[in-house]
């Protein structure tokens, strides 16, 4: 309350793990006054997740509950990874699902192992996924944006005073070289997309968490997108019913398998959902989808569409091979 009366425009966030009541609630009302809490639960779901539970058995509901799980009217911020998951003894998100593969296989001159492309599809669902269901803020990590590998590690005795890890390797995340730039490139189409929409700002509405078929699907209300994440490994479904309160005619606005980000390309952007009038999963109105493994979608009504990811492709100084092998 003090820091807000000496300055009005600071922004204050509490790190608590105790699950404090009113913690993020003014002092007018009884609470501490925070303007937000941290999600702390939700990176070590996810890390506990990548070390113990092969991505085929992920609960879908475990998942949805956890990140939805905050009292109402406390602003949250949410995460997928910190310091607590990437200091020495464990390693980044992007260490757990791709390990020494990212030594040897994250250069595009060289063809993707099925590890590097089931890291990375995962890496932008995690991140996208926490991002739209865990609060109303969204934290990244050193380096998490980019996918930054190993782990970080102070001189101590125990690495007889090596610096070796006490750093961030920002550089990778700018050779045009490297497929670090794909998962960096989500992360920018990610923040354009709650500049466009607001959405964690939103509240938001779980109408599917299918532990078969691996999908999660929900509705961000107030800024109207409709979200469709498919977890399996190898299931790719047509005609896939999503319901949806809002009747109309749908496009993608962000899909997680666009090239742009290292995608597979099996959506087409510039397809056209009409939604029919029935209900489906308590929702008045649904469209059907293809929703490819490990992917997620987002879906907007056609009038609100916003080219998402052109800002860019037209930043993107695509390197001619001459030039990159003269240095």
């Amino acid at each position: 309350d003090m820091l807000h009366s000496l300055y009005p425009d600071c922004i204050t966030i509490a790190e608590d793990v105790s699950g404090m009541p009113t913690l993020a609630r003014p002092v007018e009302e009884g609470g501490v006054g925070f303007d937000y809490r941290l999600a702390m639960a939700i990176p070590d779901v996810w890390i506990k997740l990548l070390k113990e539970v092969p991505d085929d058995k992920w609960s879908m509901g475990h998942i949805t509950f956890t990140l939805t799980n905050r009292r109402w009217k406390e602003a949250t911020v949410a995460y997928a990874e910190s310091h607590d998951q990437a200091l020495v003894g464990d390693k980044t998100i992007a260490f757990w699902l791709m390990d020494k593969e990212m030594y040897d296989h994250m250069s595009d001159l060289r063809p993707a192992t099925m590890i590097i492309d089931r890291g990375i599809a995962l890496h932008k669902m995690l991140r996208l996924l926490t991002m739209c269901l865990g609060g109303e803020g969204y934290l990244t990590f050193m380096g998490n944006e980019f996918g930054h590998p190993e782990w970080i590690d102070f001189p101590r005795a125990g690495n007889n005073n090596s610096y070796h890890h006490a750093r961030r390797r920002w550089d990778l995340a700018e050779d045009p070289l490297l497929r670090y730039k794909y998962l960096q490139r989500f992360d920018a189409a990610m923040m354009e997309l709650d500049e466009a929409f607001s959405f964690q700002r939103s509240d938001n509405y779980v109408s599917l968490s299918h532990e078969v078929d691996k999908v999660i699907a929900f509705q961000h209300m107030r800024s109207k997108l409709l979200w469709v994440f498919n977890f399996h490994p190898t299931n790719s479904f047509s005609n896939y019913r999503i319901g949806t309160p809002w009747a109309g005619t749908y496009r993608i606005v962000l899909d997680t398998d666009d090239k742009l980000y290292m995608g597979q390309g099996r959506n087409d952007p510039n397809t056209k959902f009409h939604s029919k009038g029935e209900h489906w999963h308590n929702r008045s109105n649904f469209i059907q989808v293809y929703s490819p493994s490990r992917t997620a979608v987002c879906y907007c009504l056609e009038e609100d569409w916003v080219p998402i990811g052109d800002k860019i492709r037209k930043e993107i100084n695509w390197p001619l091979l001459k030039d990159i092998f003269k240095k």
